[in-house]
C-alpha cells in the first residue's frame, strides 16, 4: 500500500493546529505508539488508519499538499470571512 501523507507532513499538521500524540489518537482511535511509527517512517499505516488520520486533520483545518515538484506539505486552510 502506499502512503499518502509522507512522515514529515504528519508531524508538521500535528504541529500546525498544536495537536499532541495523544489528541490526534483519540481523535482517529489509534494508539500514540502508532502515531510515533508512522511519524518515524517505520511502519505504513493501514488504509483506515491514514484516513482517520487524514480527516481529523482536515477537519481541524489542515490542508495536505502532493508531490508537486517541491515536495509534499501542509498548510493551514484559508478561512473566508463573511
Amino acid at each position: 500500500m502506499k502512503q499518502d501523507i509522507a512522515p514529515a507532513q504528519l508531524r508538521a499538521a500535528r504541529a500546525l493546529v498544536d495537536w499532541s500524540r495523544e489528541k490526534l489518537a483519540a481523535e482517529t482511535g489509534t494508539t500514540t505508539r502508532t502515531l510515533a511509527r508512522l511519524e518515524a517512517g517505520e511502519t505504513i499505516p493501514r488504509a483506515s488508519t491514514i484516513t482517520a488520520i487524514r480527516k481529523a486533520l482536515e477537519a481541524a483545518g489542515v490542508e495536505f499538499i502532493p508531490q508537486n515538484g517541491g515536495g509534499p506539505g501542509v498548510r493551514l486552510k484559508e478561512v473566508s470571512c463573511g
